[in-house]
């Protein structure tokens, strides 16, 4: 599952910044409200909160907002995180952290399940799409 999370072409330019597609790292598609705390790094330094969004469809969110969604994260489907810092061309290492609340399943009763989950991976920037059935979450 973590393997797939960050594919080859998952960072690509955008006008004044960069976009990032991720993958699900989970056995089954989850409520977005479930995802809380995204962080990003590029080349180890962290995406300010306020330089950073969640892209669902003609939207952009602030991460932190997506416990008042009700759209749903489906598990072949890339999740678009967009930052406002321009990149250099070439390779970049980057890194995404998270938590997911897992609702059906209780860490202890009456509290869900919550796994981190640290993905990691040098991204070319503005690579080919790799073809895929994958769509944004929206």
């Amino acid at each position: 599952m973590l393997e797939t999370a960050l594919r080859e072409d998952a960072l690509t330019t955008t006008p004044g910044g960069f976009e990032l597609r991720i993958g699900l790292p989970w056995i089954r598609s989850m409520p977005l409200s479930s995802v809380v705390g995204i962080e990003v790094e590029v080349e180890g330094i962290r995406v300010a909160p306020g330089e950073l969004s969640v892209v669902l469809g003609g939207r952009r969110v602030p991460p932190d907002s997506l416990q008042g969604e009700s759209g749903w994260w489906f598990v072949q489907d890339r999740l678009v995180l967009a930052g406002r810092r321009e990149l250099g061309r070439g390779s970049h290492g980057v890194a995404v952290d998270f938590r997911l609340l897992v609702p059906y399943l209780q860490a202890r009763p009456g509290s869900p399940l919550i796994l981190p989950f640290h993905l990691g991976a040098r991204l070319e920037l503005d690579r080919p799409p790799v073809p895929s059935v994958s769509l944004d979450v929206a």
